[in-house]
């Protein structure tokens, strides 16, 4: 039981540290709805149920190991985050609305938006670390089957519940009317800290 609760205590700390998956949904859900940050949630949510299970299945030995797949994936994942963040920066430097006019930013599918969610989170850096070392620290040979599979599952319970948190706050009316006047300068943010989160993953190196 400890054991749990010390592992939900440190998701919940990592969730609640701001990110491109925190930064994703919140833009989504203040500049388009509710139902477009869900799609997004369920995206973040099935990378989420990626990255635990490899970390059950050994993905810290796997990245010790090959130091390239490490690499590899933090290349990707920071080319990734660049070209999203450029496209909040393309939307962010176009002309506002008019009055009256909804803003829409990342125009795309419901199906669309929850791909780029899964993207978003499997290209995370924090996600990366967090799984192949933090989370990973904790599931030692002392650990049962049932509870590897009961950890993995209250995990992705816990990031649902949360974003799910982030996608209501930020689609309620005030926020969406704080986000038609401030349209600019909060896509200019989130396309910055993106840019920002994936050429530091592209050009960290190890000391």
């Amino acid at each position: 039981m400890n054991l749990f609760l010390t592992i939900a205590v440190v998701h919940l700390v990592a969730l609640s540290s701001p990110g491109p998956d925190f930064f994703f949904v919140s833009q989504t859900a203040v500049s388009r709805s509710r139902r477009q940050a869900m799609f997004g949630v369920i995206g973040i949510t099935l990378g989420v149920v990626v990255w635990s299970a490899l970390a059950l299945a050994g993905l810290q030995l796997a990245l010790q190991r090959l130091a390239w797949l490490e690499r590899l994936i933090a290349v990707a994942g920071g080319l990734y985050l660049v070209w999203m963040g450029l496209k909040m920066l393309r939307g962010a430097f176009k002309a506002p609305a008019t009055q009256g006019e909804p803003v829409q930013v990342l125009q795309q599918s419901d199906w669309a938006t929850l791909r780029a969610g899964l993207l978003t989170n499997l290209s995370n850096p924090k996600v990366v670390i967090y799984f192949g070392s933090v989370f990973s620290a904790f599931l030692g040979d002392r650990v049962s089957v049932g509870a590897r599979w009961g950890l993995w599952s209250m995990v992705v319970a816990e990031t649902l519940l949360w974003f799910t948190l982030v996608a209501g706050v930020f689609a309620l009316p005030a926020m969406r009317r704080g986000y038609l006047r401030l349209s600019r300068w909060i896509d200019g943010l989130a396309g910055t800290v993106f840019v920002a989160f994936g050429l530091h993953l592209i050009f960290a190196r190890k000391g």
